[in-house]
This record gives C-alpha cells, structure tokens and sequence, in this order.
C-alpha cells in the first residue's frame, strides 16, 4: 500500500469554495500514465495535478482530466505552485520565487509571489501563441444553442493555443453567454473534425467592476461539462485579445465562473507586439481546503 501527500486547492480566488478546485498530489514518480489516469477519474475535477522528480527542472508536473492527459493547463499549475509552497517544499526567497515546472511539452517559468512569507499570488508563464485554425460562426454557433448573429463581427472564431489548443469564440454580450444551452452531439462532432480540446466563449467586460472580460470554458464528456476557471483559455484569449485590438491594454482582469456560484479572478499579461506575442502570463490567488494523504 503505497500513500501520497494530497491538497485540494481552489485556484484563481483568494477564499475557499470559490475559484477552480484541482487535487495536487505529491511524490508520484512511481505512478504510471494509467494509474495517474484512474486517479483523475476517481478525483473527478476538471484536473488533477500529479507531482514527481525532473532532472531539469524544480518539479516535474503530469496534468489528467477524468479522460486524458494534457500538455499544459492553467488552473492546476496555479493550484501546484501554491501547494508546494503549503506544503513545504517550495521556500519562499522574499517577495518573488521563480521556479521552474517540467511538463510533458517542456519547461514553463512559474512565480510564487509572497507577503510576509505567505504565499499571495502564483503567476503561470505560459508558451508563445500559435494561431491555428478558423470557422464560421453558422457552423460553431448552434453548438452552444446560439445563432451566428450572436458572434462578435469583425474577427475570426479561432482556435489558439499557448500549449493547449482551444477554441475561441467571442460573442456579443453577457446575454448570449447567459442563452447557451449546450448540444453535445454538435459539439463532439465539432471537436471531431476541429483541432482544438475545449472550447472558451467569452464577451468584452466583466459581470463586476474588476473585470474586463468574462467567459464560460465548456468541453465535451466524459470530463465535466463547465469549467469554473481556465488558465490556459484564458491566456489564448488574452493573446486573441491583444492580436486582433479588442483590448487597448496588455493587461487584464479576466472573470469566469461567477454564474457556476465559483467566482473566479485571473490576472492576464500579454508580452510583445500585437502582430509577434511572445508569451502570456496569468496570476491568480488560491487557497488550500484539504490537506490529507491519497492511500491505494
């Protein structure tokens, strides 16, 4: 019977119960790919976070929805650095820690930010933006129970990734995010033929005074269907955004999950030019609310 260090952390807030949860477990490097897998199944969030050895970097770092693994994700990685700072092995060297997280698609730069030693803030670099495919919104739109008007005119339903390829659908309003009533088949069968793993809708301005934009992630079963958070949309949103100028800054606030009852705050800066980004980085608070051990 072997047992692993296990957090529950809820990323991208600054209080329990609101935010992404994600589980974190720690010392797995004797796990393989399928029992990492089953575990996700059995944790049944939107991620699990499975932490072990890397001869490169600080951490190495696995993340698996209920139904694959994935190369990189923004949620979990917010919730692995503060749980390796609450649980004692990342020390806090004053204000700013900078670590580095081995993923199955190479290293990313992560900083744990700090006041008084306590950890406040994790900040995700993620990888440069690729661009990748387009579609109409006649056949995207109906997916969501939407109709083409409801797209925001003017630019490309896309998808981006920066590690993880999602699809990006800006939509007019609040209102048509508040209309979606999802078709599964559609949306299987969009993914089907799509280059993308899940699919991030959003509109300009936030449903408070922080944010300036919010969204709704959704991706297709077995894994839940809404998320409440999702780091890595939405830095290729925040890369959309900046590209196509319908954000005059570089930095934002991005909102999600406030109709989930999940409120969830996610700091986004966009570095380099709109027509070459470099990279994205998102931030976010998170907070612990489980400590215990995952025995099998």
């Amino acid at each position: 019977m072997a047992n692993y260090p296990y957090l529950l952390i809820d990323a991208f807030t600054d209080h329990p119960l609101g935010g992404n949860p994600c589980a974190v477990l720690l010392d797995t490097d004797d796990l393989d790919a399928a029992t990492m897998q089953a575990i996700a199944r059995e944790m049944n969030l939107s991620e699990t976070s499975f932490v072990r050895a890397s001869p490169t970097c600080e951490f190495g770092v696995r993340y698996f929805t209920p139904a694959e693994e994935i190369p990189l994700a923004g949620h979990p990685t917010i919730a692995t650095g503060y749980a390796l700072w609450k649980a004692g092995r990342l020390k806090l060297d004053g204000p700013s820690t900078s670590v580095r997280f081995e993923l199955i698609g190479g290293p990313i730069g992560v900083e744990v930010r700090a006041e008084n030693g306590v950890a406040t803030q994790v900040v995700m670099t993620q990888r440069k933006p690729v661009f990748m495919a387009t579609y109409t919104p006649e056949e995207v739109m109906p997916c969501f129970g939407l109709t083409a008007d409801d797209a925001l005119p003017g630019v490309p339903i896309q998808t981006v990734s920066t590690g993880t390829p999602q699809i990006m659908i800006p939509v007019k309003s609040q209102d048509a995010l508040r209309r979606i009533r999802l078709d599964v088949p559609r949306c299987l069968a969009l993914r089907q033929r799509g280059d993308f793993f899940s699919m991030h809708l959003f509109c300009l301005g936030g449903v408070t005074e922080a944010g300036q934009t919010f969204a709704r992630h959704f991706v297709v079963p077995p894994d839940n269907l809404e998320d409440a958070a999702t780091g890595s949309a939405t830095g290729g949103m925040g890369a959309y955004l900046w590209r196509y100028g319908l954000v005059d800054a570089p930095r934002f606030t991005a909102e999600q999950g406030h109709w989930m009852g999940r409120p969830s705050i996610i700091g986004v800066e966009v570095v380099g030019p709109r027509e070459d980004i470099e990279t994205v980085k998102i931030a976010g608070a998170a907070v612990s609310v489980i400590t215990g051990t995952f025995t099998m």
